[in-house]
């Protein structure tokens, strides 16, 4: 009978949470080998997947497991995206200065790009409410320059479309705090222009 009192607990708490560990569920049922097993169980009948190792979510969109690669946020083109400035559907971009494997990878039913970036360079981000949750996404200005530090070209005409909308005197600060050559490549690339 006490299992069956968690389980209905465990759904409860995975219906309310977008993203979470196999502790939490073990904090729930207060066994570790039961955690786990549940959540295979639950994964075998397709109630959640795998997000990352001892990650889990119910949810289907993989613009959520940027929470399983925290610190981090959401960067680049799914930034652009979420801030409205972007109409092609895209994988979900997760930046973290984090020691993970950077590259694509299968999470959530879909595929997620996580880049890895220095740890002085992670900054600029705010959280978004997206789908009942908050999410940590980069500002268009961080956006603007991750483009060019990443290498990712939009195209010369959305750079100036996005210019118009950003806060030049931010983009400056943040410029700041990038090396010389950071700041050159950033500049030939449009981003201290008039």
């Amino acid at each position: 009978m006490g299992k069956v009192v968690h389980l209905s607990k465990v759904k409860d708490f995975i219906r309310m949470t977008p993203v979470f560990r196999v502790r939490d569920v073990e904090i729930i049922v207060g066994d570790k080998g039961y955690a786990s097993l549940l959540l295979h169980n639950l994964a075998c009948k397709g109630e959640v997947s795998r997000v990352a190792r001892g990650w889990y979510s119910a949810r289907t969109d993989p613009t959520f497991a940027v929470m399983a690669f925290m610190p981090a946020y959401l960067g680049l083109e799914e930034a652009l995206s979420l801030h409205r400035l972007w109409d092609q559907a895209t994988n979900p971009v997760i930046v973290t200065p984090s020691r993970v494997r950077p590259g694509l990878r299968e999470s959530m039913g879909g595929r997620i790009v996580v880049h890895r970036i220095e740890e002085r360079y992670f900054f600029g981000y705010d959280y978004l409410e997206y789908e009942g949750a908050a999410l940590p996404v980069s500002d268009i200005e961080k956006t603007l320059i991750d483009l060019v530090y990443f290498g990712v070209s939009p195209g010369r005409e959305f750079v100036r479309s996005a210019l118009k909308q950003s806060d030049r005197e931010k983009l400056r600060k943040y410029l700041q705090k990038y090396e010389v050559p950071t700041r050159k490549k950033l500049a030939s690339g449009g981003l201290l222009g008039p």
